[in-house]
C-alpha cells in the first residue's frame, strides 16, 4: 500500500523546489479551485537535461496532458508519469507569467510595499528556485501549467478556460528517475481575472507503487514504451546509449 511521506501547503503566488526520487509520487491538490502550478523538471545529476514540451506532446499525439501521459526530457527519457488526475486537462503551451505581463495585467506589488501580499511573476519565481542549484535564465524552458486549460478558437487564437479545476481536484506524478522539480503557484499568464489570483495548492509526497507490466502510462503508446526502455538503460548505468545500441 502506498505511504504518504510528507504534506505541506503552498499559498498562491509562491514558489518551491525539491528533488523527487525515482519511485516516489508528487500529488498536487487544488485547495480552492482555479489554481495554476507552473512547473519545470531537470536531471539533478546533469541539469542540461530538462523537460521538453514539444517531445512530450508529439510523442503522445496530444495537445493536453492528463492521466496516462508521460513527461519527457530532451534526452528521450521520462521524468514522470501522470498516474492519477481528476482535472482532465493540463496546459503545456501557454507559457509563464513574465514581470512585464504581470505589470500589464495586474498591479506589481513588491515585498517592501506589501509584505506577504506582494505579487510575483512566474519567471522570477522560477529564477529564485533555479539559483539555489547554480542555474539561471539560460536554463529556463517551456513549462507546464497544471490545473489550467487552453483551447483553440475558430480563428486559431488560444483561449483560457475559466473554472477548469475545481476545489479538491488533484493530479499525481510518479517519478521514473530522480528529478529536480521547480514549481510555483503564480497565475497563468492568460488568466483574465481582474485581480491577481492567489490560489493555494497542497502538495504531498508518496511512496509509489511499483511499475507493473500492464502499467497504463507505459503502455499508452509505443513511444512511451521506448521512453521507459531509455530510463531502464540510464538507470542501469548506460548513460551515453553507445553500449546499448
Amino acid at each position: 500500500m502506498a505511504k504518504m511521506l510528507y504534506e505541506n501547503r503552498m499559498p498562491g503566488g509562491t514558489h518551491w523546489s525539491l528533488e523527487m526520487k525515482q519511485g516516489t509520487t508528487l500529488k498536487l491538490i487544488d485547495q480552492e479551485g482555479g489554481a495554476n502550478v507552473g512547473m519545470l523538471f531537470y536531471n539533478p545529476q546533469n541539469p542540461l537535461e530538462r523537460y521538453n514540451a514539444p517531445d512530450t506532446l508529439k510523442c503522445q499525439h496530444t495537445f493536453k496532458l492528463t492521466q496516462g501521459h508521460c513527461l519527457y526530457s530532451d534526452m528521450g527519457r521520462i521524468f514522470c508519469s501522470i498516474v492519477d488526475d481528476t482535472v482532465g486537462w493540463h496546459d503545456t503551451v501557454g507559457g509563464n507569467l513574465s514581470k512585464a505581463k504581470l505589470r500589464e495585467k495586474w498591479q506589481e506589488r513588491t515585498y517592501q510595499e506589501a509584505r506577504n501580499d506582494w505579487t510575483l511573476s512566474g519567471t522570477d519565481s522560477f529564477l529564485v528556485e533555479l539559483a539555489k542549484y547554480g542555474l539561471g535564465k539560460k536554463d529556463l524552458a517551456a513549462n507546464l501549467n497544471l490545473f489550467s486549460k487552453l483551447v483553440v478558437a475558430e480563428d486559431g487564437a488560444l483561449q483560457f478556460v475559466e473554472g477548469n479545476s475545481q476545489a479538491g481536484d488533484a493530479i499525481s506524478l510518479r517519478f521514473e528517475m530522480d528529478t529536480l522539480v521547480v514549481f510555483h503557484t503564480c497565475p497563468h499568464p492568460m488568466n483574465p481575472a481582474p485581480a491577481y489570483p492567489k490560489k493555494p495548492v497542497i502538495y504531498q509526497l508518496w511512496q509509489a507503487d511499483p511499475v507493473t507490466a500492464d502499467d497504463e502510462c507505459m503502455n499508452a503508446c509505443a513511444e512511451n514504451q521506448r521512453g521507459f526502455q531509455n530510463n531502464e538503460r540510464y538507470l542501469a548505468g548506460c548513460h551515453t546509449g553507445a553500449c546499448c545500441s
